[in-house]
């Protein structure tokens, strides 16, 4: 006799977040990403953008490091809104590959590694668990 081992709950649905066409396209056209998320500050890919940027140039001292952790975490909580009022619990899948979701997952992973480079391991360490969580095939 085979048993299977599943989870009888099931997994709750992908949380696909709409688009936000406005700031996107403002993105698309090479706007400012500083002035995108000024006129849409809950553009988690204006955040995203900000913060990437800020973290390219951590050669430029630990000031960068902090504008892109501060980046990061705006765009960060401006997406677990969005999650929120779009269905999402706290946990379950939240895919790459649906490209809305892509600024969230974007401002999580710069978040870590800002907390990583000022040393905040347990922060580090949870925002890796939520990546591989929201989408197993980020947990490289």
């Amino acid at each position: 006799m085979t048993h299977s081992h599943r989870n009888l709950l099931g997994e709750p649905p992908a949380t696909l977040l709409p688009a936000d066409e406005a700031a996107d396209a403002a993105l698309a056209a090479g706007t400012d990403p500083a002035e995108v998320a000024a006129a849409h500050p809950t553009s988690s890919a204006a955040w995203a953008a900000l913060a990437e940027t800020a973290l390219a140039s951590t050669g430029e001292g630990r000031a960068a490091t902090i504008q892109a952790y501060a980046y990061a975490r705006t765009g960060y909580h401006r997406g677990l809104d969005a999650l929120r009022r779009n269905g999402w619990k706290g946990f379950g899948p939240v895919p790459w590959s649906h490209t809305p979701n892509q600024g969230f997952l974007r401002c999580v992973t710069v978040l870590a590694k800002a907390a990583e480079a000022i040393g905040e391991v347990a922060e580090e360490e949870r925002l890796t668990e939520l990546l591989r969580d929201c989408d197993p095939s980020l947990a490289a």
